[in-house]
């Protein structure tokens, strides 16, 4: 229990907390209108729908001031920064953001859910009673408001039949209108998010996701209309529903039951929503200064593998090992922007990023770099690129740990690029400072090109730890996941040489996959009573399985062993 609790304790606490504030608005304004005076009327006209509808109704607006927060990379990154503000724990929750971020778009949707079909009962008695000249009190109270003097109850003013007198509301009314605006909106932000939509039509996930604008106008404008409506506190003084309900056919004419007057709910979104998207706007402008700046393009380097690296310079621009950068490339695409994690190191006088070629905006910008020719490519020919950030991440963290597992799968060393190079950096100037004093690094892939564009590093390293007589200090186990019969015997003919035939290193590469557990506790006897990191930048899957391991591996006593589990996350 207690391994479980150092690892995501926090988490569920937080996540607890956000539950039970849903819980608490849900039940107290489903109690306000249900049992309220205030509604009583509204109520006979309704029915329990009413109270079903407005209990979401203040969750969304709980979870609408929510939902901005964890993207305000800006404002995360600002915290992640100053240690007055978050320890490495707190540090943790802020590399779930994203993760947050869904949750409360799931809650605002469930909301949304109720919230629409308990209105679409609503306006089907709220028709159904104005078009209906019975004596009932339904009948009563949806002819309140013809007459001068008189305040109406029903929001259904115009007399028309079912299914047309619904349509009329939802199309003529502010209040209907903004509210299948941004139910559509909503729809189409939801649909377009899921995994299948961001990794095959990014461009559609990006535009429908900007239709946030029109939500949020449409959410702050939606209770202007002020369909809701309640018996106002004056008229409740002269006009008690307990004693004149049962009395409506003489309301006006006993002076102890006039006619009661009615006003809408003032609309309150607003005050909820205000302070997030004034936030979110200066968010917004930050990144907009940002992304003006001149960025220059110094060097592309074609690497195996479909990649490509692109060195750049940027005036003021300052990094952290492990963060990421968001880029756009005018040539290819005016409005898109594409997160990448720096591989360059704080130590470098430059940053650079590495881009997998797996896509139409990717595809684009490495023909618009020329790696597409053959021929020399002059600087100033080169594209020009927009960047904003640097964002921080999970693997920012590394240094704070004495022992640290590092655990990426193809594309996703980059974060670790970074980290190795500073490590290096570090090693060749002044490493007695350093806290860090155990790597263990990991790389999956299933392409031997992969490798190539990696090993340089890895064997700069290997030679400077060796000089240093330090070659525990790195630790690293690179596994090829993918092979065919060829490569096999062609693995086997040169194992027994002194470099390893893919990387050119001394440490030999593995074929198939780590056994997780064995790893976990081969570091864990090596490190007894220790926190030891475990950073990811890959697949969920992996880190499902790497999450379990650092929980079962971790032991209940605070003193022993802890594995902390980190992320990668943009």
């Amino acid at each position: 229990m207690g391994n479980w609790v150092e690892n995501e304790g926090l988490s569920i606490f937080v996540i607890f907390v956000w539950l039970a504030l849903n819980v608490f608005l849900f039940a107290w304004y489903y109690s306000v209108y249900d049992i309220g005076v205030k509604f009583y009327y509204t109520r006979e006209l309704l029915g329990p729908f009413l109270a079903l509808a407005r209990a979401p109704a203040a969750c969304l607006n709980f979870n609408c001031m929510l939902i901005l927060l964890p993207v305000c990379r800006n404002l995360l990154s600002f915290l992640r920064g100053s240690s007055a503000c978050c320890s490495v724990r707190v540090r943790r929750q802020l590399d779930r953001n994203l993760t947050f971020h869904k949750l409360v778009a799931w809650m605002i949707a469930l909301h949304t859910t109720i919230h629409t079909i308990a209105h679409l009962f609503n306006v089907e008695k709220a028709v159904n009673a104005r078009n209906d000249n019975g004596t009932n009190i339904q009948s009563v109270l949806s002819r309140l408001g013809d007459k001068e003097n008189e305040t109406y109850l029903n929001f259904a003013r115009k007399k028309l039949p079912n299914p047309e007198g619904g349509l009329y509301v939802a199309f003529t009314t502010l209040a209907g209108l903004s509210g299948v605006i941004i139910t559509l909106c909503l729809i189409l932000i939801i649909t377009s998010s899921t995994k299948t939509i961001r990794r095959s039509y990014f461009e559609v996930f990006w535009f429908t996701h900007h239709l946030f604008v029109i939500f949020f106008a449409g959410l702050v404008i939606h209770g202007v209309g002020q369909i809701v409506r309640g018996q106002i506190e004056t008229s409740l003084k002269e006009h008690k529903p307990s004693i004149c309900a049962k009395q409506f056919a003489e309301w006006g004419e006993k002076p102890e039951c006039p006619i009661p007057q009615f006003s809408g709910n003032p609309p309150m979104t607003w005050k909820w929503v205000v302070g997030p998207m004034i936030l979110y706007l200066c968010e917004r402008l930050v990144r907009f200064w940002r992304s003006q700046q001149k960025v220059v393009i110094t060097k592309v380097v074609i690497h195996p593998f479909k990649t490509i690296e692109l060195q750049m310079k940027k005036k003021g621009f300052r990094m952290e090992v492990g963060q990421y950068i968001f880029v756009k490339c005018p040539a290819v695409s005016m409005l898109e922007w594409h997160p990448f994690t720096l591989t360059s190191a704080p130590e470098e006088d430059y940053f650079s990023i590495h881009i997998r070629i797996v896509g139409d905006w990717t595809e684009g910008l490495f023909n618009a770099c020329g790696c597409d020719r053959q021929e020399f490519q002059d600087a100033w020919k080169l594209p020009k690129i927009a960047v904003d950030g640097p964002f921080g991440t999970a693997s920012e963290d590394v240094f704070s740990y004495e022992t640290v597992m590092l655990v990426g799968a193809g594309i996703g060393v980059t974060p670790f690029a970074s980290v190795l190079k500073s490590v290096w950096y570090k090693y060749c100037n002044d490493a007695t400072n350093l806290r860090l004093k155990k790597i263990y690094f990991y790389w999956l892939c299933r392409d031997t090109h992969a490798f190539e564009w990696f090993a340089d590093l890895l064997q700069s390293l290997e030679n400077q730890m060796q000089e240093r007589d330090n070659a525990a200090f790195l630790s690293y186990n690179i596994y090829l996941t993918g092979w065919d019969e060829t490569q096999a015997t062609h693995f086997t003919v040169h194992h027994d040489e002194e470099k390893d035939v893919i990387t050119g290193l001394k440490q030999k590469t593995l074929y198939g996959r780590p056994n997780w557990e064995n790893e976990f506790k081969m570091i864990a006897n090596q490190h007894p009573s220790s926190r030891i990191g475990v950073f990811l930048c890959g697949p969920e899957a992996l880190a499902t399985t790497l999450s379990k391991m650092s929980i079962s591996n971790s032991e209940a006593d605070p003193r022993g062993v802890h594995f902390i589990f980190n992320k990668e996350n943009f």
